[in-house]
């Protein structure tokens, strides 16, 4: 069996250095939602689902390619597209997703062709060999395609790994052109069978794809599974083209060109992803990858820093230490750091010795090399470098010389591959952890914290991930004025006018607050009830004379001829 994501876990040691981070700083948990109640309450075995959010675990889901009974071969596109969307929102909720390259290795294991449709058994043995704990497949089929009036109708069950149990069909349909809509809705579903405390409405589900329309839709799933790279790029490009801001596209499309050796136009494609979107951490690390291979290593190191700032991966902090090294800077601390946190990589010990040596440290040098060594027995170049350092005798005397003789000049190495798993594990397991560091916290500091949490996300754009935690919030105290004010937010944004607005109420009544009274400003102004709408931009900057979105308010109201009482 294999346990796809924990096979590249980085030690708990590493895991626990960066919790303190995280924990002060809310909006580097953007990549991953939390699971607040996981330790906050152990439970025995007592038959509860391995979905309940009380668990640490038993949250790992596969959901396979839905199965096209349309019987129009160029719909195969809209099963492939399932995966994406339901892995985006089940990761907004909680759930630890397996990629589509893990999905595929699984596929390789078995002997299976990559367009195979599993059946039943082969779906529990798909399953079994990456130890998810929850399978995810279903159908569509679409009636009158091909005309204006297309409609989609979708099916999906639930299976749990463990007890071998099979949900009831999770239904859904509605136009094609809606697509979006319906893999939302269904996502939704998904997460409250999986989870019976699941508690992010449908709506937020509903309003989380922005403004992609169908057409960049199609033409991303299609670009990313496309059997030629001159087709890929062609496919991508498009649904940039069509979606200028679309991350997902953007991204995929700066990979497809950093992949071609288009190191400028990578650069500069992956520079569009927002660095508040939850994208940005991969964008950065191959846009510093297409600097650092036009030997633009200011920049590479800029980027590379830019991931490491919010997860400091072994891989990151090493290629971040190498672009320094190629500056002429002393990267010797971030090679430190990188051994410690994952000491079986010969090529990081190879580094740090490099970089020992610009120290003239011939001890600390050898000692790595030989590291190097036990873990990489045939590397020819750290075998040279130890021979040489050998032929010092300890001595610093004519160490350049040696070292330099016949031209030999080791470099410090890089890694040019983003391990999305790792990442994503990595990821989960701190929020594990800060889930059990907070526990501990009375429950009004929890609902603070969360609260502030939501906050974050929502700063970041991230709507789903931003109620999960104004909802655990909520459910440590009930009264916590500022999760109240921040599901107002959150309704707002997804267009539910009215529980926006008695939302916002609710947290005035329990503490007065700027949110709050923005958030009624905003809604009275969009009904074009101005005076209501200025009374409420007024008691706003009576709690904070500088608010600059009250100020702003203030003057967009002045432009309508209505001034503050």
């Amino acid at each position: 069996m294999v346990r796809t994501f924990t096979s590249s876990i980085r030690p708990l040691l590493f895991l626990t250095t960066l919790l303190g981070a995280w924990v002060a700083t809310p909006a580097s948990l953007a990549q991953t939602p939390s699971q607040p109640q996981a330790a906050a309450q152990a439970r025995s075995d007592s038959g509860d689902s391995a979905a309940d959010i009380r668990q640490p675990g038993g949250r790992l889901v596969l959901v396979l390619p839905f199965d096209n009974r349309s019987g129009q071969a160029n719909l195969g596109w809209v099963g492939d597209s399932f995966p994406y969307i339901l892995d985006q929102r089940l990761t907004s909720s909680g759930f630890l997703t397996i990629s589509r390259d893990d999905r595929q290795y699984a596929m390789d294991h078995l002997g299976l062709p990559p367009d195979f449709r599993p059946s039943r058994a082969t779906t529990l043995r798909i399953a079994q060999t990456l130890d998810a704990d929850f399978v995810v497949l279903g159908s569509f089929n679409v009636i009158n395609p091909g005309s204006p009036d297309s409609r989609i109708e979708v099916q999906a069950e639930v299976l749990e790994v463990n007890q071998l149990r099979l949900s009831t069909p999770l239904k859904d349909s509605n136009d094609l052109a809606r697509l979006l809509d319906v893999e939302n809705a269904l996502a939704w579903k998904v997460a409250q069978r999986m989870d019976p405390h699941f508690a992010v409405a449908e709506q937020t589900f509903l309003a989380a794809s922005g403004g992609v329309n169908l057409s960049s839709f199609e033409n991303y799933i299609r670009g990313t599974s496309a059997p030629t790279q001159t087709e890929r790029l062609k496919r991508l490009q498009s649904a940039v083209s069509e979606t200028p801001n679309y991350a997902a596209a953007l991204l995929a499309l700066g990979k497809e060109q950093y992949a071609a050796s288009q190191y400028e136009a990578a650069a500069a494609t992956l520079a569009k992803v927002p660095p508040t979107d939850r994208l940005a951490l991969e964008a950065n690390y191959y846009r510093g990858l297409a600097r650092f291979n036009i030997a633009r290593y200011a920049e590479a190191a800029t980027a590379f820093s830019f991931v490491a700032s919010s997860l400091p991966l072994p891989e990151v902090v090493n290629d971040q230490g190498v672009a320094a090294s190629r500056q002429g800077k002393d990267a010797t601390p971030l090679f430190q750091q990188v051994v410690a946190a994952d000491p079986n990589d010969a090529d990081y010990h190879f580094n740090l010795a490099v970089a020992l040596l610009g120290h003239s440290d011939i001890a600390g040098a050898t000692r790595e090399v030989e590291a190097a060594l036990n873990l990489h027995a045939d590397d020819p170049e750290a075998t040279e470098l130890l021979a040489r350092l050998q032929a010092t005798h300890g001595s610093t005397a004519n160490l350049k010389t040696i070292l330099s003789a016949e031209g030999f000049d080791p470099t410090t190495r890089i890694r040019r591959t983003w391990s999305e798993a790792s990442f994503r594990q990595a990821a989960f397991q701190l929020d594990q952890m800060r889930a059990l560091q907070m526990a501990t916290l009375p429950p009004e500091k929890q609902a603070e914290q969360y609260a502030q949490l939501g906050d974050g996300y929502l700063a970041q754009g991230l709507v789903p991930e931003a109620e999960q935690q104004f909802h655990t919030a909520l459910s440590a105290d009930p009264k916590n004025a500022a999760a109240h004010a921040g599901i107002a937010q959150v309704r707002e944004r997804s267009g539910s006018t009215d529980e926006a607005r008695a939302e916002a109420q609710t947290s005035i009544k329990l503490a007065p607050n700027v949110t709050a009274y923005l958030v009624l400003a905003r809604l009275a102004l969009q009904a074009n009830q101005l005076p209501e709408s200025a009374n409420d931009v007024a008691n706003a900057l009576k709690i904070d004379p500088r608010n600059s979105a009250a100020l702003g308010m203030k003057t967009a109201l002045a432009a309508r001829g209505q001034n503050l009482p």
